[in-house]
């Protein structure tokens, strides 16, 4: 007996060494690969750092860090989860220096991409430093296409200094948020990464100062885009695209709460109080951006009469899921507000329970309604962080509109 709990105790250390020698990893800089095809790999920055035993993560996209610190490992493989979105990223610890395994969207049926990892100093795409850069700072008036038929228009802002760039797109229903990449010679590469949307630009500078090149999102979608300087474009005004029909009868709809209750608009709780009507996917990067401010909003607004009712349209045909979805959001970024449940993630179905407008042409859409119950601004799409003097034109809009309508 005595030789057995002594075998057995040798067994518990060696497989906990082990486990822990299989769990080391380098704390410092990284660059993360996802293999979107045979031949097309999106990098991105990423940073690991321990603290108490503790590994954590932080994704990089320009000034955009994601930070996932409750990482798991088990004999060789860590897995950390997205801190909003419900997606991971799974791997195995080839070495101190290696990493290999998959980005898994719990979203998406049976989707997950190849991603790769190693432990590096280098930019986020390889480059020739002694190549001199052509130059892409500035506006872009930008088209996108697919297979030769025109998508949409898009307004590119890019920022660069010698060859690292970094900039967004935006476009009527939002942005493409944070994107960071380099410059070599006459061809700029984008990437951003955010545990939802997957996207990597390139194009080619030709000698008239055009810009072409592909997009990629994800492992499926690709698209052609061009683009040329244009200081005096603009998109539509957003607060244009979605309208009160004309003798359309007064806002009002009916939905049921994440706890299972039935909530109807207009109710004696809101009168007299400033409203937004906020449309929004928990899958959905942009609304995640508007969400957080309108946290800040609603911190400073509340107590002089602003309510927000959030509505969600998720990417799951589950009604299950759908709460579970938007408890785990509210939770998450520690909302105060009303989420109603809308449904699955249908411009048509939101159009359905807003017959009063036009049409609801993307998520995020917002709706904001005066103290006597008259739709005063319809917003569509959200122009975040990552568009600079855009958000923080919206910001300073936006609040100077909630003080008028609380009469202050």
């Amino acid at each position: 007996m005595k030789f057995l709990l002594l075998f057995v105790s040798a067994f518990v250390i060696t497989s906990t060494s082990t486990a822990q020698k299989n769990c080391k990893i380098s704390t410092g800089n990284w660059i993360g690969n996802l293999e979107l095809n045979d031949s097309i790999n999106l990098p991105f920055n990423l940073v690991v750092t321990k603290s108490k035993r503790k590994t954590a993560l932080t994704v990089l996209n320009g000034e955009e860090e994601i930070k996932m610190t409750e990482g798991k490992c088990e004999k060789d493989t860590f897995r950390f989860v997205f801190p909003v979105f419900d997606s991971e990223l799974v791997f195995h610890v080839n070495s101190p220096t290696e990493i290999s395994g998959y980005w898994i969207n719990h979203l998406r049926k049976n989707y997950k991409i190849p991603f790769t990892g190693k432990f590096t100093t280098s930019q986020r795409f390889p480059i020739n430093s002694d190549v001199t850069p052509a130059d892409f700072n500035g506006r872009w008036e930008t088209q996108f296409t697919k297979d030769g038929v025109f998508e949409h228009s898009a307004l590119g802002l890019f920022q660069q200094n010698n060859t690292n760039a970094s900039g967004t797109f935006l476009t009527e229903t939002g942005d493409y948020r944070f994107l960071e990449g380099n410059v070599y010679g006459n061809t700029i590469y984008l990437s951003c990464f955010d545990g939802s949307h997957a996207f990597l630009f390139k194009a080619k500078q030709d000698e008239q100062g055009t810009l072409s090149g592909d997009f990629y999102s994800g492992k499926h979608w690709k698209s052609e885009w061009s683009a040329t300087r244009n200081d005096q474009f603009e998109l539509p005004n957003p607060d244009s695209l979605t309208y009160v029909k004309e003798n359309a009868d007064p806002l009002s709809f009916s939905l049921n709460t994440i706890d299972g209750k039935q909530f109807s608009y207009p109710n004696e709780e809101l009168k007299n109080k400033v409203v937004i009507i906020q449309l929004l996917g928990t899958w959905c990067p942009n609304c995640m951006d508007e969400t957080r401010y309108y946290k800040e909003l609603y911190a400073k607004y509340h107590n002089q009469g602003l309510e927000i009712i959030s509505i969600g349209y998720e990417a799951t045909s589950d009604p299950a899921r759908h709460i579970e979805a938007l408890k785990s959001y509210k939770k998450k970024l520690g909302l105060d507000f009303t989420f109603l449940v809308g449904g699955e993630a249908s411009k048509g179905l939101a159009s359905q329970h807003f017959p009063m407008l036009s049409e609801i042409i993307s998520f995020p859409t917002s709706i904001f309604i005066d103290k006597n119950g008259t739709i005063q601004r319809i917003h569509t799409g959200f122009n975040g962080p990552g568009t600079g003097d855009y958000y923080q034109e919206y910001i300073q809009k936006t609040e100077k509109l909630i003080v008028e309508l609380l009469g202050n």
